[in-house]
């Protein structure tokens, strides 16, 4: 009922076809053993995964994502990565996620921009459409993950010029 709340309250869908739909994105984030279940008696990353089948149940044309998979477990977290890819093949919307996660961002993300601290700005961007889930442990991927991090963290704009990223755009 929680998931299918939003769809009943913006009248997108009748009762019966919300139910299916709610259904759906309730297996989609492997929680329909416990469709029935009242929120009290869910961990805090069950919750959070009925908070991203609620969002994904309302197929959004964007959808902003602010840490969604911060409470997760690892397994739990990549599983989720995983199944938002997947559904983000099928869909095709347009996905805001934030995330503190060099790899993470690494992976799910086509375009990247890291933001500086307070005022957050933009300070680069960067395009990493070549990664998926299976580039975790290459080479490749992880020097862009070094690269990314030395960008983040090193105050010498040297680092910058040195990062070899084909499209990059660096911004003060």
């Amino acid at each position: 009922q929680n998931v299918m709340f939003p769809l009943l309250a913006s009248k997108t869908l009748k009762r019966r076809e919300a139910e299916a739909r709610a259904l759906h994105y309730l297996d989609k984030v492997g929680l329909s053993a416990f469709a029935d279940a009242y929120p009290h008696t869910l961990s805090g990353g069950m919750k959070a995964r009925v908070a991203i089948a609620r969002a994904l149940a309302m197929q959004p044309k964007i959808l902003l994502m602010d840490e969604p998979f911060a409470a997760l477990d690892a397994l739990t977290r990549r599983k989720m990565q995983e199944e938002l890819l997947r559904l983000w093949e099928e869909v095709r919307f347009t996905l805001l996620f934030v995330t503190h996660s060099i790899e993470e961002a690494l992976v799910v993300g086509n375009r990247i921009l890291l933001l500086s601290p307070h005022p957050g700005r933009v300070r680069a961007e960067i395009h990493s459409h070549q990664y998926d889930l299976h580039s975790l442990g290459g080479a490749e991927f992880q020097a862009s993950a070094r690269r990314i991090h030395r960008l983040l963290f090193d105050e010498a704009p040297e680092a910058e010029r040195e990062l070899g990223f084909a499209d990059i755009r660096i911004a003060y």
